[in-house]
């Protein structure tokens, strides 16, 4: 895609920054090294850098493997104008890293890392350094940043981080679960064609009435729609009122699957087709 586009203009690329993060190795991957990367300070800000034009896509990250869903994206997914026309899949390895190489781990005083990050180091982190302060920053990157200008402390963050700031990994892959997984989807004016590969992002909401969720979901299974994900998320709008957040197999122009939405769109309160995109691969 990066390639292609690049032909016309540099495309730029939005993603949850500083540089170093995981959003940027995810925009890295999925664009390739000839688009402009911008790093925004926030999801939000991600969101609107797409929706004003000042970017041609964006990068959020929507789930990880072990902590599960990132909030934030899926809140901003029915109030934006921008379609979902991809996703990527990041193998997440976290290391610990100081400016210090002689650094004992057992003597270092304060971590910092993504509050996520925290979480899915957790078990390595109460094993080997019990005693250390762990504070939660904005992104992983600048956890590494606050570890550079801070003796005897450390970073929990990826490859990308220890070498924009030159640290010293200390301890390797220190994830509590060896298949430690991000998914990022892609944000852009764009609608990608049918691969033979595909998934679609949609976002719902039930009637008020008795066995309206199973009513609603009802259309995919009979016409053989497998669905992937099933994620619920308060509405915002009433108390008590909650969206759905649904993956399906096959694109929104396959006629099955375009069936199936036409009959649930007559059955939901609400239906968003967020986009079609083909599936990522690790």
């Amino acid at each position: 895609m990066s390639a292609c586009l690049a032909l016309e203009r540099p495309i730029t690329v939005a993603y949850l920054g500083p540089a170093g993060t995981f959003s940027e190795s995810a925009a890295m991957k999925h664009f390739g090294l000839a688009a402009v990367t911008k790093p925004m300070p926030s999801i939000d800000e991600v969101y609107r850098a797409v929706e004003s034009g000042a970017a041609d896509f964006g990068v959020v990250p929507v789930e990880n493997s072990t902590e599960g869903a990132v909030g934030r994206s899926l809140d901003l997914m029915p109030q934006t104008p921008a379609k979902v026309c991809g996703e990527v899949l990041i193998r997440v390895h976290h290391h610990l890293m100081s400016r210090d190489r002689a650094l004992d781990v057992a003597s270092i005083r304060r971590i910092f890392s993504h509050s996520q990050s925290l979480a899915q180091c957790h078990e390595w982190l109460n094993a080997n350094v019990p005693g250390a302060e762990r504070v939660a920053v904005a992104s992983n990157a600048e956890a590494a940043r606050r570890a550079a200008e801070e003796p005897g402390s450390a970073a929990v963050a990826g490859d990308r981080a220890s070498e924009l700031y030159r640290l010293a990994i200390l301890a390797s892959n220190i994830e509590d679960e060896p298949n430690n997984t991000t998914r990022f989807l892609i944000l852009g004016d764009y609608e990608p064609k049918p691969s033979g590969a595909d998934r679609t992002s949609l976002v719902l909401s039930a009637r008020n009435r008795a066995g309206a969720v199973y009513e609603m979901l009802t259309p995919f299974a009979g016409r053989g729609v497998s669905m992937t994900k099933f994620e619920s998320r308060p509405s915002k709008v009433a108390l008590w009122e909650y969206l759905f957040f649904v993956d399906i197999e096959g694109h929104r122009d396959d006629a099955h699957v375009a069936a199936a939405l036409e009959e649930v769109g007559r059955i939901a309160g609400y239906l968003k087709v967020l986009g079609s995109y083909p599936m990522a691969v690790l």
